[in-house]
């Protein structure tokens, strides 16, 4: 199905990222958990946890933020990057010393579904419908 308005838009990258990053989950964790047993495993999945909360926030901000005027728009967008940016430090702070996290299983399950995020936003933009002119 090709979005042909922004709530088809946003709804297509909202599930299709969930999915990303479902995939992500699960591929993460088994990896994590091989390598490094069950704290590998939750270690990809909070990674994978907090990559969908992060990706989610941006579409819905933009999503919200594309119904408002222009400065409600930036004050939206900029608004939720900050909460998103605080929120960051912290969680990394707390987990930095928890003993049940292995870093480069969390690094590696943040980073790749934030890629993959980012390239599934990517194409369901490219590939919309979307008119951007009106006559």
């Amino acid at each position: 199905m090709t979005p042909t308005n922004s709530n088809e838009l946003f709804a297509r990258v909202l599930r299709l990222g969930s999915i990303l990053i479902a995939g992500v989950a699960v591929l993460g964790g088994a990896i994590g958990f091989f390598a490094a047993s069950v704290a590998g495993l939750i270690s990809a999945l909070i990674g994978a946890a907090m990559a969908l909360v992060f990706v989610s926030l941006t579409a819905l901000s933009v999503w919200i933020g594309g119904k408002l005027p222009l400065g409600g728009f930036f004050g939206v967008v900029l608004g939720t990057w900050l909460v998103k940016l605080i929120g960051f430090f912290i969680l990394v702070l707390v987990l930095k010393h928890a003993s049940f996290i292995v870093g480069w299983v969390l690094f590696i399950s943040i980073v790749g579904a934030v890629i993959g995020s980012l390239a599934v936003d990517a194409i369901v933009v490219l590939r919309s419908r979307i008119p951007t002119i009106q006559g």
